[in-house]
């Protein structure tokens, strides 16, 4: 029985055997020889796809930001209103939805993930929307306004994950009510962005 498996395959295996173990264990505690061997290849059969675990994580990032990559063309594509804004938000949460393994991987290893080329990569990516989602001629209100739209998403995934884990959770919603409650609470936020308009005086 042949065990050849193609190069696109191998990466993809590479990729998610690497974020399950930076994700177990940390950035900084997962060795190269970890990833080989939970891959069961040899440290050059893993060199010949990655040099680096800096590579590794670029990789997962650039692999699982297509969904955000998608929805900032989209944007960028239409005028500022307010049905592209919270179009922009369900995008992002849906998107997100399918990478809460990143998210944890960003949260829980953030000091080593700013230093790597990934981590400012992904922080552009956040940026981007983040002003598409506030539109032209936004208040400083706005900005913090979209910022914590995207941040309500993650907020909602995480705790998503936190009671998957919780035994005595048996009456809570399930995972689809879980993320629409997430939505929502983005999408509220969301709707008080109002471009150009002043600052309220006090």
């Amino acid at each position: 029985m042949s065990t050849h498996t193609p190069r696109g395959d191998t990466r993809t295996r590479i990729l998610d055997v690497a974020l399950e173990l930076f994700s177990e264990h940390g950035y900084e505690q997962t060795s190269l020889r970890e990833i080989a061997d939970r891959l069961n290849v040899t440290k050059a059969a893993l060199y010949y796809h990655f040099k680096t675990k800096d590579d590794i994580v670029y990789g997962i990032v650039e692999s699982m930001s297509a969904p955000i990559d998608e929805a900032i063309a989209w944007g960028e594509q239409h005028p500022w209103s307010p049905q592209v804004r919270d179009e922009l938000v369900r995008r992002f949460a849906e998107g997100m939805a399918e990478r809460i393994t990143l998210l944890r991987f960003f949260h829980e290893n953030q000091p080593a993930v700013r230093e790597l080329n990934a981590g400012a990569r992904f922080k552009d990516r956040m940026i981007a929307m983040v002003r598409l989602i506030q539109g032209p001629e936004s208040t400083y209100q706005d900005r913090v306004r979209a910022a914590m739209s995207l941040f309500a998403i993650n907020a909602g995934l995480f705790l998503l994950r936190d009671e998957e884990d919780d035994t005595d959770a048996a009456d809570h919603p399930d995972q689809a009510a879980r993320q629409a409650a997430a939505l929502e609470v983005a999408l509220e936020i969301a709707g008080r962005i109002t471009p150009g308009a002043e600052t309220p005086q006090k």
